[in-house]
C-alpha cells in the first residue's frame, strides 16, 4: 500500500488506545487514520479466533464500544455464556451474545483462507470505519507471562488471574518468525506523524516492536515518532503496565517508557504532573512534550489527539 496523501499511523492496543482515537477523529479525518493494531493478546475460546485489542479498537471507530467496562459492546448481554456454563467449557472470558457474531465472523473468514488483515478489512468496511486497520502481522504471535505457577497466555494472565501472579518474565511467542505485512511497513515508512498511544508498552506494544521488520521501519521512517506516556508518576493510568515493566527491568516512570522506545523514538508525551522528569529524558535525546494526558471524556480525549498532532505538524520531517 502507498498513500496517495499524507496519513498519520498510531501504534495501538487496549484501553488507552481506543480513548486517544476516539479523539483523534474529531481533530483529523479518519480516513487519514492507520491504525496498527496488536495482535499478541490473541486467543482461542470456544474454538473461535479472539482479537481483544483489534476488537476494542474497531469497536471504538464504530462508537459501539462499551465506554464504562473499557471492552466489548454497548448494551451487551451474556446469555450464551450463562447457558455454555453447564456444559463444563471455560466462562471466565466473558463473550458477549452480540460480541460473538465478531468472532463466528473472523473465524469463518480464517477458515475460508482470508487473512488476518483481509479479514479486518472486511469487517472495518462492513462496519462502516474509515479508518484504516492493520493487524501488526498476519502471522501468530502470543504473548506469554512466566510465573511463579507457570506460563500464562496474556489472556489468562490478565482477565483469569486478573493480573494477580507475580511476573518473572514476558516472551512473545512467534515473534521471531513473524513479518510486519507490507501494508504496515509501509504505514510507518510513508506517515506524517507515527504516534504510539498510551498503551501498555510490554505487552501492547511490545509483541509489535518483537516483529520482524517493524522496529526496523520505525527507525528509518522520515516520520517523527510520538509516544504519548501510560504512565503518570509510577502508576499505570489503567491496567498492569508498571507491574510489567518493572518485571521486564524498567523504570517504572515516563522515563522508563522512553527508554522502551529509545532507538526510535523522537518525542515523548508526558503528564504535566511529571514535568520535573522532563530534563531527564531530554538528556537521553528525546524531545518532551508536556500536558495534561488524562482522558476522562471524549473532550480530554480530543485536546490530547490536538495537542499531539499540532506540536509534531510543526517539526514532521
Amino acid at each position: 500500500m502507498t498513500p496517495t496523501h499524507a496519513h498519520y499511523t498510531v501504534l495501538a492496543g487496549g484501553t488507552g488506545a481506543a480513548k486517544f482515537l476516539r479523539g483523534l477523529v474529531q481533530v483529523i479525518p479518519e480516513e487519514d487514520i492507520h491504525v496498527i493494531v496488536n495482535v499478541g493478546d490473541d486467543t482461542e475460546i470456544w474454538g473461535l479466533h479472539i482479537s481483544p485489542d483489534i476488537d476494542s479498537i474497531t469497536y471504538g471507530l464504530a462508537k459501539k464500544l462499551d465506554t464504562v467496562r473499557g471492552w466489548g459492546l454497548q448494551d451487551e448481554t451474556f446469555r450464551c455464556l450463562e447457558e455454555i456454563r453447564q456444559y463444563g467449557l471455560p466462562s471466565w472470558f466473558r463473550l458477549g451474545d452480540r460480541d460473538l457474531a465478531t468472532h463466528l465472523a473472523r473465524t469463518e473468514f480464517l477458515k475460508r483462507g482470508l487473512t488476518l488483515t483481509e479479514t479486518v478489512a472486511r469487517m472495518t468496511n462492513a462496519m462502516g470505519i474509515k479508518a484504516h486497520v492493520l493487524p501488526a502481522t498476519d502471522d501468530p504471535v502470543r504473548t506469554k507471562i512466566e510465573t511463579h505457577d507457570g506460563v500464562l497466555g496474556f489472556q489468562e494472565f490478565f482477565v483469569r488471574e486478573q493480573w494477580k501472579p507475580e511476573v518473572r518474565s514476558v516472551t512473545y511467542a512467534g515473534a521471531p518468525e513473524a513479518r510486519a505485512s507490507a501494508a504496515v511497513l509501509d504505514s510507518i515508512r510513508e506517515s506524517q506523524i507515527v504516534i504510539i498511544a498510551p498503551s501498555n508498552p510490554i505487552t501492547s506494544i511490545g509483541p509489535m516492536l518483537a516483529i520482524h521488520g517493524l522496529r526496523d521501519a520505525l527507525r528509518c521512517t522520515r516520520a517523527d515518532v510520538v509516544a504519548i506516556s501510560p504512565l503518570i508518576g509510577n502508576a499505570a493510568v489503567t491496567g498492569p503496565a508498571a507491574k510489567l515493566m518493572e518485571a521486564c527491568g524498567y523504570e517504572v516512570s515516563p522515563s522508563g517508557v522512553a527508554r522502551c522506545y529509545h532507538d526510535f523514538l523522537d518525542n515523548v508525551v508526558i503528564d504535566t504532573r511529571d514535568a520535573a522528569l522532563a530534563a531527564s529524558i531530554r538528556y537521553e535525546t528525546i524531545g518532551v512534550q508536556i500536558t495534561d494526558i488524562l482522558m476522562a471524556d471524549e473532550d480530554a480525549a480530543r485536546r490530547l489527539a490536538k495537542f499531539v498532532i499540532d506540536e509534531n505538524s510543526t517539526i514532521a520531517r
